[in-house]
């Protein structure tokens, strides 16, 4: 955060710059994400929309290292994170997570909840047994699941709890930014407003920036700050959520 001319201006936390994922697919290209420009500022959220296949997870995906971006760069809280050394991607894990759209997927079924969430903690190797045990239980509460849940297996838990062990495995490592790819689409309507009510508290109580990946109109004109509109890989419009609603620019829109 920097001053100019008396007025306080906030540093953008993420930029994206020209970022570009191109697949080769029998003899031709596939230009999965192709030269997408954004920035991102600390407690905000970026929705991203489009159809299936317009290239949103990819972006997500690409932005935390997961997939080697074609060309561009990756600029978060000052650092170019583009081509990050295997020895900043530990650090890289820490700041950017992710959480996916299908929590029984996403999820070991052969590790508890409690091992599930303790996970991250023990292979960063900062705390105690005792500490990541107390900090396990924190967790857990925060993100609203009770401590009885704690043994139980994945299989065992409705859709809904299910993504609260995701939010809270995304949470361990204290993270500044989060993917959160379709967080919702695979919930029942009334699970849905939950999820994305207890990521608005979280955004709230610790200052988290998210990029919201979703399809559904509606969940991300809620949850936005601003929002992207992705077609064949490209934005095609970029705008405060409720400008983009009131007044879309783009024939695509």
């Amino acid at each position: 955060m920097h001053y100019e001319g008396g007025e306080q201006l906030m540093s953008a936390l993420l930029e994206v710059r020209n970022l570009k994922k191109y697949f080769k697919t029998g003899g031709a290209w596939l230009h999965a994400v192709d030269g997408i420009n954004f920035t991102l500022n600390e407690g905000k959220t970026l929705g991203v929309v489009g159809e299936s296949g317009c290239g949103k997870t990819t972006l997500g995906r690409v932005i935390l290292h997961l997939l080697e971006p074609t060309d561009g760069q990756v600029i978060f809280d000052g650092k170019d994170w583009t081509n990050p050394k295997k020895t900043e991607l530990a650090k890289m894990r820490e700041e950017m997570q992710i959480i996916f759209q299908d929590p029984y997927a996403s999820l070991n079924p052969r590790m508890s909840v409690s091992e599930i969430i303790m996970e991250p903690l023990i292979l960063q190797g900062k705390l105690s047994k005792a500490q990541i045990r107390e900090e396990t239980v924190r967790l857990m509460d925060t993100v609203g699941l009770a401590v009885r849940f704690g043994n139980a297996y994945p299989h065992e838990l409705d859709g809904g709890r299910r993504q609260r062990i995701g939010v809270a495995r995304a949470l361990a490592l204290n993270p500044k930014f989060i993917v959160c790819d379709e967080p919702v689409s695979a919930l029942d309507v009334s699970i849905q407003a939950q999820i994305i009510n207890l990521l608005l508290d979280l955004q709230e109580e610790y200052g988290l920036a998210y990029m919201f990946v979703t399809h559904d109109l509606s969940v991300v004109n809620y949850i936005s700050d601003d929002i992207m509109v992705m077609y064949l890989g490209q934005a095609v419009e970029k705008a405060p959520a409720e400008e983009l609603f009131d007044r879309p620019l783009h024939p695509y829109t």
